[in-house]
């Protein structure tokens, strides 16, 4: 227990504040909650901190030998340097927490963690192990919770580009053999935010290779779409495969691509290619909401020989088990929804009349794809802007845009659409 507190300067450190104060005294801090704190370094060794909240809360460096956080809540809580020697974390919540090679795990009490905070229709979230029979042995968890440390993470945002992103994912890796550039995610954050996460060398300058990688990344969205067909032309086949993947990340809320080990973008006829040892397979696997452990929520299938799952299959699967009568279904779900939706009348009058007209185009004879979707995407427009301002049709916009997708998909919208991207 910490003494003589009284006597020392607390000026500018986290002892100012009297809640930790009294935790760093009494090391108890059972079911309280520290969330968005500075505890960077803080000494809690040994502290009891069952059902404790960190949400969001700064322990870098922190001494959390033998400390007991038992279903403690540590989304995403800095953990850079925090030492969990011997501690316990059966049933702690670790959503997007933020470890790192100076993280320490040995010895490490584990029975089984959350991916995920509750919520009251998924109580028990994304546990792990999976099968709830099942708990980690001794020393398990330092294993199953070790993340991909050396990568580049190219983050995304707003009208996403998967023909842009895959172009300047190749230059950069030809740019820089050295780097050993493998992708190893592809995760959707939530709306218009993509990862493209690549495993690199350790002596990779990853704030170098980010700002070249966006920079061409940038250029290319500017460019037109004539422009951009034509360097796609110019380039292997192997561009289209990865801005494939990146579509279906981006369609599909349940889709999760690992992909680890794959070899160079120049000369692999047996495997996709993106830069590092030649010989390499694409990996792609499903997975949990996207969630991520340092940006892997299926650890146990990280690797080199993960079999390949729905590659080259972006759209496909979808345009060819739709039929006009089933995309007609689809259009009237969506306007059954619109209509009973709490929507400005303005905004909803005008959704409608775009959707009725999408629908038309569609039950034609000989179904007028363009109109339709030109229709689709001035209705999802407006739809979009709408339930951005108006908080009861957030839900109405998480619901419509699977639909919206499923219909563009068969309406043959492009791959790097904003339809598609959604």
């Amino acid at each position: 227990m910490a003494k003589g507190l009284e006597f020392s300067r607390l000026e500018n450190t986290y002892l100012a504040n009297p809640k930790i104060r009294q935790l760093v005294v009494t090391l108890s801090g059972k079911a309280q909650e520290f969330d968005g704190l500075n505890l960077e370094g803080v000494n809690l060794k040994g502290a009891k901190l069952e059902n404790a909240s960190f949400i969001g809360t700064n322990l870098n460096y922190a001494n959390l030998q033998n400390a007991d956080l038992s279903k403690a809540i540590l989304k995403q809580t800095q953990l850079d340097g925090t030492d969990f020697t011997g501690a316990t974390l059966t049933g702690a919540f670790i959503e997007d927490w933020n470890i790192t090679t100076d993280t320490k795990f040995d010895g490490v009490h584990c029975e089984y963690v959350y991916m995920c905070l509750p919520t009251p229709d998924n109580p028990d979230p994304h546990r792990k192990p999976d099968n709830r029979q099942e708990v980690f042995a001794d020393g398990e968890f330092g294993d199953f919770i070790k993340p991909i440390f050396d990568t580049l993470d190219l983050y995304h945002n707003q009208s996403v580009d998967p023909r842009a992103i895959a172009i300047s994912f190749k230059q950069l890796a030809e740019n820089h053999p050295e780097a050993d550039l493998r992708i190893v995610g592809m995760e959707v954050r939530g709306e218009d935010k993509f990862l493209l996460r690549a495993k690199t060398a350790i002596a990779a300058d990853k704030s170098e290779l980010s700002a070249e990688y966006f920079a061409t990344y940038n250029q290319l969205k500017a460019l037109a779409e004539q422009e951009v067909k034509a360097l796609i032309a110019e380039k292997d086949s192997r561009i289209a495969d990865l801005q494939n993947m990146v579509v279906t990340a981006l369609k599909r809320p349940s889709f999760y691509s690992n992909v680890e080990q794959v070899g160079f973008m120049t000369n692999n006829p047996g495997g996709f290619s993106i830069g590092g040892s030649v010989g390499g397979n694409v990996n792609n696997v499903q997975g949990d909401n996207n969630r991520a452990v340092q940006g892997d929520n299926n650890q146990a299938v990280q690797g080199d020989n993960n079999q390949v799952t729905q590659q080259n299959q972006v759209g496909a699967d979808a345009a060819e088990s739709l039929t006009k009568e089933d995309v007609v279904k689809l259009l009237a779900e969506l306007e059954t929804l619109i209509k009973g939706a709490e929507l400005p009348a303005d905004n909803k009058e005008e959704v409608v009349e775009d959707l009725s007209a999408a629908k038309k185009a569609t039950e034609k004879e000989e179904p007028n794809k363009q109109r339709a979707l030109d229709r689709l995407t001035s209705m999802a427009e407006t739809l979009e802007k709408t339930t951005k301002t108006v908080d009861s049709g957030k839900k109405l916009w998480t619901t419509a845009k699977p639909i919206i997708v499923k219909i563009a998909t068969w309406l043959g919208a492009a791959a790097g659409s904003h339809l598609l991207g959604l």
